[in-house]
């Protein structure tokens, strides 16, 4: 063999060797960059160009968990601080789901005053927007304001299913069927026994079909659940629940039939950072949290997933001390509540930055991502949402 052939071989194989280092090292080639002054975590070209291009919608999301801060902003909406704005804006959150549990003998009453409240709160600011419509989510995102996607995690305020035409009048988009109890519509995830969806719990489910709200059953029992897929004429959502061959069989959590049929009628189903719903021991991560996504999108393909953090941007444990401690006082032993709520790494304002990276971590690509983050639910409740305009009558 010639010299001068050796030495181009030598040269092939160098270039081919250091080619396939560049491939398979691209975390350390890929710029990485400080976004906040309150962390000092990086977050690589790839995650923020997915974030500045994506709809991301978290589907349960709330404002506060100090509830008697919200309290006071609803009724003072000038008092709500410049840097809680800017905390939404830092997160790339396009819209927000606040939907909260509420039930007993007042909930008709105090839905109303909660959507007052809510109304009122978005009325007197630039900086959010309620969405009503799919159009909202692209306008929330271009005009850089926080957009509000205003719904229930129960639906104990319909006395009669007339009720939900007058409640999506007020601006309620989605309506949890039921919470952790039973109540008149079907089960919760924590009843004793599933005894499934109730007549006029049919009714009621008729009437969202008609009008364009989203049923959701992340807190349904699993029989209450899966009727709900069948009932309805439009996709069903679980807007924040999690795998429960994963977690240990938590009750919170879906069993792999129920999470079949968010495939089998087009849904999409919202992983949610709750420490207990994400794995039953410790340590529990950001990977554990992952691992939920992979398995949904084993079941059903990555175009039926997306994020329900189940927090608002701090996170559970920095609520005020008491108020955690009334919350976890008004579960049920099967809850399952250790000392932390939270999963450290997506339990702060950047996390849905954390939740990118993780998902490029898992070899998803830029369109999965995409809908991962946002573009999914946004699908999926542009097909809810849409309802026909009645027929105009011909003119004689």
């Amino acid at each position: 063999m010639s010299e001068s052939h050796s030495s181009r071989r030598g040269f092939l194989k160098q270039a081919a060797l250091s080619g396939a280092a560049l491939v398979g090292a691209p975390a350390i080639l890929e710029r990485r960059y400080r976004l906040f002054a309150w962390s000092s975590a990086e977050y690589s070209d790839r995650a923020i160009r997915l974030m500045k291009e994506s709809t991301v919608i978290d589907m349960l999301c709330i404002l506060t968990l100090d509830f008697e801060k919200q309290a006071r902003w609803f009724a003072r909406p000038d008092t709500y601080p410049d840097s809680e704005t800017a905390k939404w804006r830092a997160s790339g959150v396009t819209a927000m789901h606040p939907a909260i549990g509420m039930g007993g003998p007042n909930a008709h009453y105090e839905t109303l005053a909660f959507l007052a409240g809510w109304n009122g709160f978005i009325a007197s600011r630039s900086d959010f927007t309620r969405v009503d419509s799919v159009d909202d989510f692209d306008k929330a995102k271009r005009a850089g304001q926080v957009g509000v996607i205003l719904g229930l995690q129960n639906s104990e305020h319909f006395r009669t299913p007339n009720d939900v035409a007058m409640f999506h009048g007020l601006g309620q988009r989605v309506s949890q069927l039921t919470y952790n109890a039973r109540n008149m519509i079907g089960n919760g995830s924590t009843e004793r026994r599933d005894e499934g969806i109730s007549d006029f719990g049919v009714a009621v489910i008729g009437k969202m079909n008609e009008v364009g709200m989203a049923l959701d059953v992340s807190h349904c029992g699993d029989r209450t659940s899966f009727e709900a897929f069948e009932i309805s004429k439009k996709p069903v959502l679980i807007t924040h629940s999690n795998v429960r061959a994963l977690a240990g069989g938590h009750p919170r959590c879906k069993p792999d039939d129920v999470i079949q049929q968010v495939k089998k009628y087009g849904s999409v189903m919202g992983i949610t950072g709750v420490r207990m719903f994400v794995k039953a021991d410790e340590p529990t991560t950001v990977e554990d949290y992952l691992n939920h996504i992979d398995y949904v999108v084993r079941l059903t393909g990555p175009e039926h997933v997306g994020v329900g953090s189940d927090i608002d941007l701090d996170g559970y444990d920095d609520m005020p001390p008491e108020q955690n401690r009334r919350l976890r006082a008004g579960y049920k032993s099967s809850y399952a509540f250790r000392d932390k709520i939270d999963i450290e790494g997506i339990d702060h304002p950047r996390r849905m930055y954390d939740v990118a990276e993780g998902l490029i971590r898992r070899k998803y690509s830029d369109d999965q991502i995409r809908g991962m983050l946002g573009g999914n639910f946004k699908r999926v409740l542009g097909k809810i949402w849409n309802v026909p305009a009645p027929a105009t009558p011909p003119r004689d």
